[in-house]
């Protein structure tokens, strides 16, 4: 059993049906046991840094998390999920975040129209097998005001917007979408079908 994370914040709905959709046995749930005994976490989230931090601290789920990811179990956050597993955001003051990533999530400071909303094209940073079954230069959905800034050494891809904007991460047995696979047709069920692979090896 893989489990989406639920704190409150998130298309749940949305994400679970995406890997439904591809075989993958998943289970919406706030319970630490579950967390505890799934064989991978999802982190989605919808909405403002501050408020989906607080909400996790809280309820005592960001311990469960850090604890989990340490061990090694695989964890991907999704839009604003990916954007926790950094160090700090800067949405509404300064909050810490889960720290599993170092860097920091900033405002997009463009001449562009922010939010970055709509379809944008993936280019590739790396070789990773999240990128197994997409091309460079496909397209995905994106909805977001802030963006990771770090050195990059977690960038599997970025799209353009002005400013090279992180759209897949990974460190180690943790990833991140900044964009919404689950909105993101065939391309975004195929990022979702190579990590299925990830976390079934």
């Amino acid at each position: 059993m893989h489990v989406i994370i639920d704190y409150g914040m998130g298309n749940l709905a949305s994400v679970q049906r995406a890997f439904e959709k591809l075989g993958l046995d998943v289970k919406i749930s706030s319970r630490e046991e579950d967390l505890r005994t799934a064989k991978s976490l999802i982190l989605p989230g919808v909405g403002a840094f501050r408020d989906a931090i607080r909400l996790l601290d809280e309820t005592g789920l960001s311990k469960v998390i850090k604890e989990e990811a340490a061990k090694g179990k695989y964890l991907i956050g999704i839009c604003l999920g990916m954007q926790l597993l950094y160090d700090k955001g800067y949405e509404y003051g300064q909050y810490d975040g889960l720290g599993l990533i170092s860097g920091t999530v900033q405002y997009l400071d463009v001449k562009l129209k922010v939010p970055h909303m709509g379809w944008n094209n993936l280019k590739f940073y790396k070789q990773d097998p999240i990128l197994k079954y997409i091309r460079e230069d496909e397209y995905v959905y994106f909805v977001h005001s802030y963006y990771a800034v770090s050195d990059n050494s977690e960038l599997v891809a970025y799209s353009e917007y002005e400013k090279n904007v992180p759209a897949i991460v990974r460190k180690d047995n943790v990833y991140g979408i900044q964009f919404h696979p689950e909105k993101s047709g065939d391309t975004g069920l195929n990022i979702l079908k190579a990590y299925k692979e990830i976390i079934e090896n």
